[in-house]
């Protein structure tokens, strides 16, 4: 463990940051307090960033020349050069949110514990801007010192916190973190709001907060962890239980006009604490060992189709060559496989419902949809008929197994253009479909299962499933679920139900009629 301290805390980077924190302590002549957030920014906030950010040279190079630009505003925040010392910092915390937002895009909405430790990295970005607000003394509204306080703000509450509890995270799971997480995360942006608009949302936010930190607290204390790291991390977070109550007593203050506790206060007990005991404490802990991260890349076939279907090829009988190949056709009604394997033997009656608090949201995707010519949904629930034609792609154009495309129109109106292969992973096979978007191809993989002679497709399961968004090289999951269930009403007839939710919110539900064609020149039908 000691191995890996002098690795993450004293790395010949970092100890430049500790050469220059120190020099700043004992010769700066800028008022004391600003040590706390100088501490951060050279040497806390880059230890963390060390622990979950590979920095080749030239990342190394912008470390330095930000510790340069930090210091030198000891001395020089009154000269002409402090704007362009500021700059420097702000474009370092721009590299800085950049690898977080690059984090995200090979995720997406996937591991809490990771999207943490982004938004983590995306927040020293807004400390940033409030730091650059204060050295070139805009006018944000604010005094300069409350200007000082929120870049503060989100150096140790936003960054900092964000990326421990990430850290923390590969290490614990339960339900509770997710809660946690989610309001902490929040929790800096609703105070800022507060502190800038509202008292009340300031009150409201700081108890939020206060419960999940408690919460967190109590997740640690059940958490085995290396008795060092978790002695550690325990007076770490316990600070942050002590602290935040002086939070809530200031926003008392502001609320009721009773000041209990005052600017100077936050900074004499709040400011340090935080910074020795929350701060490094916490850097040290993470920094005796750095847990290892639990994502495992996405590794499933993706189409390489972007933008529209161009071209096509031959007219192809059904979405999928064999039903069986996903799941236990012995158990199903004959029609369920027969649609899916001959489905242009079918015609499709369909009913759009979207949920009254999605609708608007709907009526402005519409114009947008309609120029796509994808995902061009009607907005009313009348029933409609969908014609339908499925055709061959070609493989060395998509690159994927046999794929074939489902296009559907409404009254000559294209509404879904839908690639269907498949893929196994784990002996499990899924649809992989893919629905080509501009620049970029949105993708559903699909698990299959049967209940109670009913067949069920679902984004809603362990391994490759999921609901994905193609752009360029990225591959990330977004917020987005589905469920198919389809049932048998007699030989020649099925019903199938298609909902979707967003952010485990139900906002579309398609109701569809599925009837045998009975027309004398359809073929093997």
């Amino acid at each position: 463990m000691l191995v890996n301290l002098r690795k993450n805390l004293f790395s010949p980077v970092l100890l430049i940051g500790w050469v220059l924190i120190i020099t700043c302590y004992l010769f700066s002549k800028q008022p004391d307090y600003l040590i706390l957030l100088t501490f951060a920014q050279l040497v806390l906030v880059p230890a963390m960033l060390k622990m979950v950010v590979t920095f080749n040279k030239k990342g190394h190079v912008i470390l330095i020349i930000m510790m340069l630009a930090v210091t030198l505003l000891h001395w020089l925040a009154d000269s002409e050069l402090a704007i362009y010392l500021a700059v420097v910092y702000v474009l370092y915390t721009a590299f800085i949110a950049l690898h977080g937002l690059t984090r995200f895009l090979q995720r997406g909405f996937t591991n809490i514990a990771e999207i943490s430790i982004d938004i983590g990295l995306i927040y020293i970005f807004i400390g940033g801007l409030w730091f650059f607000a204060y050295i070139a003394k805009i006018d944000t509204g604010f005094s300069p010192l409350i200007t000082w306080l929120t870049a503060i703000h989100f150096h140790y509450s936003a960054c900092l916190l964000a990326i421990s509890i990430g850290l923390f995270g590969r290490i614990h799971k339960s339900k509770g973190y997710n809660i946690v997480v989610l309001t902490l995360l929040s929790g800096p942006l609703l105070v800022a709001l507060g502190i800038a608009f509202s008292t009340i949302i300031e009150i409201v936010s700081v108890a939020l907060y206060i419960g999940a930190i408690y919460w967190l607290f109590k997740l640690l204390m059940k958490t085995s962890l290396p008795r060092r790291q978790g002695f550690l991390l325990r007076i770490s977070y316990g600070s942050l239980c002590l602290t935040i109550l002086w939070s809530l007593l200031y926003a008392f203050g502001n609320f009721t006009g009773i000041i209990l506790v005052s600017i100077p206060d936050m900074l004499t007990f709040h400011g340090l604490v935080n910074c020795l005991l929350f701060g490094l404490v916490g850097v040290i802990a993470w920094g005796l060992e750095v847990p290892k991260s639990t994502h495992q890349p996405f590794a499933f076939p993706v189409s390489r189709i972007r933008g529209k279907l161009h071209t096509i090829g031959d007219a192809h009988a059904g979405l999928v060559d064999a039903l069986q190949n996903f799941v236990d056709t012995r158990k199903l009604p004959q029609v369920i496989p027969h649609f899916y394997e001959q489905t242009n033997c079918y015609r499709l009656i369909a009913s759009v419902q979207w949920r009254a608090w999605f609708k608007p949201l709907a009526f402005i995707y519409h114009g947008i949809s309609r120029w796509m010519q994808q995902l061009n949904l009607p907005l009313t629930s009348k029933q409609v008929e969908m014609d339908g034609v499925i055709v061959k792609v070609d493989e060395r154009q998509d690159g994927r197994h046999s794929p074939r495309a489902w296009i559907r129109t409404i009254d000559e109106q294209t509404i879904f253009v839908a690639i269907y292969s498949q893929h196994t992973t784990a002996q499990t096979t899924y649809m992989n479909i893919a629905l080509p978007l501009p620049f970029s191809t949105m993708i559903g993989i699909l698990y299959v299962y049967e209940k109670d002679g009913e067949l069920h497709i679902t984004s809603s399961h362990g391994g490759d499933a999921g609901i994905y968004l193609a752009m360029k090289h990225y591959v990330f999951r977004l917020p987005l679920n589905e469920h198919f269930t389809i049932c048998a009403k007699n030989e020649t007839t099925l019903s199938a139900v298609h909902t979707m939710r967003i952010f485990g919110l139900p906002f579309l539900r398609i109701d569809y009629q599925i009837e045998r064609k009975k027309d004398d020149h359809v073929r093997n039908c």
